[in-house]
């Protein structure tokens, strides 16, 4: 099957100066992915034109497609059309479409358009226009002599949609092959220990490829089928991702899912169940990352952080006792939260959560000693977690993976129960 490879050239000093982060470029990578369009390169120029020529020669010497984004505005240093379209030999030309969209735009909020504004009409000539209804930029497309350069604004919000729109279905047009992928998520692993079980996998598929994606605590295996048209993918896929199955299925949390949270939220409605959480040393997050799931209200009660050991014994009914004797960072500790904020909300599934995430030792608890419990007719347990971090981020990469398995054991805890209709 024939593949292609692609360069993504982004361009504008601010971004090369570090003034704004370039997530233009994630976002063109991974849609580049899922077309079956090889990416080797990426590369960052500012607004200067022998620089960015000099980028476009080196981009097209090992790429048949390059993708710029930015450089396509109204000011003097927006150079982008001009220096792609000398490299193809063609001239700018008036895109009278394009005006007239201008034109209206300022009409639509009330502005005089000043006269810079036209070269953003100007396109190469005998190019591909792709219309820009989130801005003022069109972008466009040229192909010539077995490559292509497709010219996209600089703005998130305005590239995503018009790579979406445009680009997918122009770079797709004469292909009968398709690049599908599943992502299978894990927690409880770490990368190498995955890698090790399954690496004659990942190094001898070709089709389906196996490759691993290390998160923040756990691991996605991104499965990806090369199909042309009318041919069962998932045929193609289901010899490897049964082998990763078998191999470590005990730790999948989802195919497709996204993140725990929305495992997480996605197994409490199959269930019809509904979850509470108490937090100490990770302060919210927990609640706070099952709320951005859009649904989440159907079976979230409620959310307390108790970070002091009275609001503990105040609110969660955590005994006054069982503190002065084992500590707030205890299993003890963490079992009664989760059982006080379970009974406190009426909710099925209760979790506890208090530890120290430094950054210094506490009542003889080292940094990244945090305990995690749930409390359920179904599940009941306490994780003693050992996250140990020495670095700059460390407070927030312990409490990143304290909320991580308490969003997995809420996950645990709704699987374990019996169908909807047996729920108490």
């Amino acid at each position: 099957m024939e593949t292609r490879s692609a360069e993504i050239l982004c361009i504008g000093t601010e971004i090369l100066m570090g003034d704004i982060v370039n997530t233009n470029a994630a976002y063109i990578a991974k849609e580049l992915a899922g077309l079956g369009i090889n990416l080797y390169h990426q590369s960052v120029v500012g607004d200067n034109p022998a620089r960015l020529r000099e980028a476009l020669e080196l981009a097209f010497s090992r790429a048949d497609i390059v993708i710029t984004t930015g450089g396509l505005g109204p000011t003097y240093d927006d150079l982008s059309k001009e220096t792609i379209a000398a490299y193809f030999g063609r001239k700018l030309v008036l895109h009278q479409p394009s005006m007239e969209a201008l034109e209206s735009y300022f009409v639509r909020r009330g502005s005089v358009m000043t006269d810079n504004n036209r070269k953003q009409a100007m396109m190469p000539e005998g190019c591909t226009v792709f219309a820009n209804p989130n801005g003022t930029a069109p972008g466009c497309a040229i192909t010539q002599e077995g490559k292509t350069a497709i010219m996209l604004p600089g703005p998130p919000r305005e590239m995503k949609p018009m790579f979406d729109h445009w680009v997918v279905p122009y770079l797709t047009k004469d292909s009968d092959t398709h690049l599908i992928s599943h992502n299978l998520h894990f927690f409880g692993i770490g990368e190498s220990a995955l890698e090790s079980k399954l690496h004659d996998l990942m190094t001898g598929s070709t089709n389906p490829t196996v490759a691993p994606y290390a998160k923040t605590g756990e691991v996605m295996l991104r499965v990806t089928a090369r199909v042309k048209d009318g041919e069962d993918v998932e045929a193609v896929m289901a010899p490897a991702i049964r082998r990763i199955l078998e191999e470590a299925g005990e730790f999948l949390y989802g195919v497709d899912v996204g993140n725990l949270e929305t495992a997480a939220v996605r197994a409490l409605k199959e269930k019809g169940l509904e979850a509470a959480v108490a937090e100490s040393c990770t302060g919210g997050l927990v609640a706070q990352r099952l709320t951005q799931v859009p649904g989440a209200s159907q079976v979230f009660q409620c959310g307390i952080v108790s970070y002091s050991g009275g609001m503990k014994e105040k609110l969660l009914a955590v005994s006054p006792e069982m503190l002065a004797e084992k500590g707030a960072v205890s299993q003890e500790t963490a079992r009664e939260m989760a059982a006080g904020v379970r009974r406190l909300s009426g909710a099925a599934v209760g979790v506890g959560i208090t530890g120290n995430a430094g950054p210094t030792a506490q009542d003889g608890q080292p940094v990244g000693r945090v305990y995690v419990a749930v409390d359920s007719p179904w599940l009941s347990k306490v994780l003693a977690l050992d996250i140990r971090r020495t670095d700059e981020d460390a407070r927030a990469y312990i409490r990143h993976v304290a909320s991580s398995n308490a969003l997995n054991l809420i996950r645990l805890a709704a699987q374990a129960a019996p169908d909807r209709e047996h729920n108490p």
